[in-house]
């Protein structure tokens, strides 16, 4: 039995009271006025805190991303594991996103949001927004360009997808090289491995400050919320929440259970931190440092396959990302008085399913790939003007359920491999 004071020490524990507190905090924040000294000083020193925690994620993403993924190859490959994680990870990544799209597509059209609503209300929001149109074969188009950039402009960038596909080319490289020349040195891997400790190292200096960036974080989310709004678009915004909870909670541990007979609870303690963290930031990328600690220390996963398989999902795999463009869909289809037929609703789950994977590299590509949703079934794309104004609440939540699914992929792959082998 852990005392009070071992209790409170426990980092699980800190950030999760950190989450409560800034939400709390923000909360009532927001009932003050915008002038109030107390706000203003508050959330002064919550945007400093809550991006020095953001900026020191970012800091250390590009190179942990780069040396987890061609070190997670070069292992993997060498063990000739390499064919079955890229099997195993692309059919739970392609698994889980159908579930949270028929999932959301279910929901939406049996609870029909927007009914009330009346178009004319964002009518100034829609006049004064102005879409950028981009057709499927500029949109692919562009998603293939990006993805062959010169890798160190992308880092220099901030660009993941190169990054990822740079890393995974010289991972390639470094297992072809090694079976052609046996016996040259391996110089660069084990330059890589050190590196690769020594970041997971400063990740854990990160996490020291973990808890106040959370509730730094989330009292500035809260304060500056416009409750108005939100009380307007309710019924939307509960029916997303409950949504993503549900393939939360049921559909990824229900597929963990399938496949590994692993409990939920055991997942949701080890994975606390990241999941905490997603909601917070709203990035699946700011949270990768993150996520690679939770999966290989509370886990276990081994730190090959989640040095593969959790970059790669954060790019990649997004089901909060694509349940939250299926249903919006639905919901703007509403608004407008659009009946989509189920063909229609399967055209708007393929397209929601390669648009949530991003496009690194577009102007406003989250505006971008929404809009692409729409236009396939012949929505109005300037209905994205309604969806702008509440996007960040409810950033929140796909957010988290992104990193739950890359956690839960990393979990499926290694049992499967470790399946195989026993």
């Amino acid at each position: 039995m852990l005392s009070g004071r071992h209790w409170l020490t426990s980092l699980n524990v800190q950030i999760l009271l950190a989450a409560v507190i800034g939400l709390a905090l923000g909360y009532g924040l927001n009932g003050l006025a915008d002038d109030s000294t107390l706000k203003t000083e508050v959330l002064y020193w919550a945007n400093i805190v809550g991006r020095f925690f953001i900026d020191l994620l970012k800091m250390i993403l590009i190179p942990l991303i780069f040396t987890s993924i061609v070190v997670g190859i070069a292992s993997l490959q060498a063990h000739h594991q390499a064919g079955k994680v890229w099997r195993y990870t692309l059919f739970f990544f392609a698994l889980s996103m159908l579930c949270a799209m028929v999932l959301a597509l279910v929901m939406t059209a049996w609870v029909k949001p927007g009914g009330d609503l009346q178009l004319a209300m964002f009518a100034d929001a829609m006049a004064q927004f102005e879409a950028k149109q981009m057709s499927g074969g500029e949109f692919f188009a562009q998603i293939l360009h990006s993805l062959f950039l010169n890798p160190i402009a992308a880092m220099a960038q901030g660009k993941i997808l190169p990054v990822v596909v740079f890393a995974i080319f010289l991972g390639i490289a470094l297992v072809q090289h090694s079976k052609h020349k046996p016996d040259s040195p391996r110089t660069l891997l084990s330059s890589l491995q050190e590196l690769l400790a020594l970041l997971m190292l400063i990740v854990n200096w990160i996490m020291r400050i973990a808890p106040l960036g959370v509730l730094a974080l989330l009292t500035k989310l809260m304060a500056t919320q416009d409750m108005n709004l939100l009380a307007t678009m309710a019924e939307f915004i509960v029916l997303v929440f409950a949504i993503t909870i549900i393939h939360g909670v049921v559909i990824l541990p229900g597929l963990m259970y399938l496949f590994t007979g692993r409990k939920p609870l055991w997942f949701w303690r080890a994975t606390r931190p990241a999941l905490i963290t997603a909601f917070a930031t709203s990035s699946s990328a700011a949270t990768l440092p993150l996520s690679l600690r939770c999966a290989e220390q509370g886990l276990g996963v081994n730190k090959d396959v989640a040095g593969f398989v959790l970059p790669v999902g954060a790019t990649m795999n997004m089901d909060g990302t694509a349940l939250y463009e299926a249903a919006a869909a639905l919901f703007v289809a509403y608004l407008v008085g659009a009946d989509l037929t189920i063909a229609q609703q399967i055209v708007v789950m393929l397209t929601a399913m390669v648009a949530s994977m991003g496009a690194p590299g577009i102007p406003s590509a989250g505006m971008v790939t929404m809009i692409m949703v729409l236009q396939a079934v012949g929505l109005p794309a300037e209905a994205i003007a309604i969806l702008l104004p509440i996007d960040r609440i409810l950033d929140t939540i796909r957010t988290a359920v992104n990193v739950q699914g890359d956690l839960t992929a990393a979990v499926v792959v290694d049992h499967q491999l470790n399946k195989g082998s026993a």
